[in-house]
């Protein structure tokens, strides 16, 4: 594949971003990655090439500084894979923590926020104008997973950011959609094979799928003119409890 097309991917260190950014600068995007170590995006930008920045998603001026980065790097931004995001330990809805629902909310919601924000301005203002958003949901944002209170309620709401942008970008050229992931194999995931709290109270182990599934999914929904939209995708291991969750 030959293309000049930029892609942005948040959360590019490592888990499904750090697989996202070789995979875009593989099928030829020049990549602009972001994250909080630098130490791990140096790494991945090693491999890939392109531009890296230090930033904490929960900050709307670091969010901004990032994407000027990208602008002045690039010129354009044509794909933003908005992917950052926090997980918490399973605990019941009466015993969440005040402090962790925060710190979820800020990370998967505020965060996806800002950074939808400036990737939309940046696509309503370059000439070509438009471009394509895609928020990283999850399972979890159609059908919860227990004692995920902060978790469930932030990537729900991940769906009704998405529909806006979608609905809202229709006027400048920009197309927004959601790829719903389960199970990928990162480190993230990596104790599931151990057991993980399902709906009946049980412990059980869940299958995982290879993330490169993840990645084709991603650049099929990147590959199409913006005349063309995934809504939503959802791309799972194929027999995780998710379909009656269990």
């Amino acid at each position: 594949m030959t293309t000049t097309k930029v892609a942005v991917i948040t959360g590019g260190g490592s888990g499904i971003g750090r697989a996202a950014a070789l995979g875009f600068a593989a099928a030829g995007y020049k990549t602009a990655i972001c994250g909080r170590r630098s130490e791990a995006l140096e790494a991945v930008t090693a491999e890939t090439g392109g531009y890296w920045g230090q930033c904490d998603v929960t900050d709307p001026a670091e969010v901004a500084k990032f994407f000027a980065g990208v602008k002045t790097e690039f010129g354009q931004i044509d794909v933003v894979f908005n992917n950052a995001g926090r997980s918490a330990p399973a605990v019941s809805f009466g015993d969440v923590d005040v402090v962790t629902w925060r710190e979820m909310i800020d990370t998967n919601l505020n965060g996806a926020f800002y950074v939808a924000r400036e990737a939309f301005r940046i696509m309503r203002d370059q000439t070509p104008q438009g471009g394509r958003i895609i928020n990283n949901g999850s399972i979890s944002a159609d059908v919860p997973r227990p004692g995920a209170a902060a978790y469930n309620a932030s990537k729900h709401a991940i769906t009704g950011l998405t529909k806006t942008i979608s609905l809202d970008g229709r006027a400048f050229n920009i197309a927004c959609g959601q790829i719903d992931i389960g199970n990928a194999a990162t480190d993230m995931t990596s104790k599931m094979s151990a057991g993980v709290l399902q709906a009946n109270g049980t412990i059980m182990p869940e299958p995982r799928m290879d993330v490169a599934n993840v990645v084709d999914g991603l650049l099929y929904m990147a590959g199409l003119p913006l005349s063309a939209n995934v809504q939503f995708m959802t791309v799972m291991a194929t027999t995780m409890p998710y379909i009656g969750r269990g």
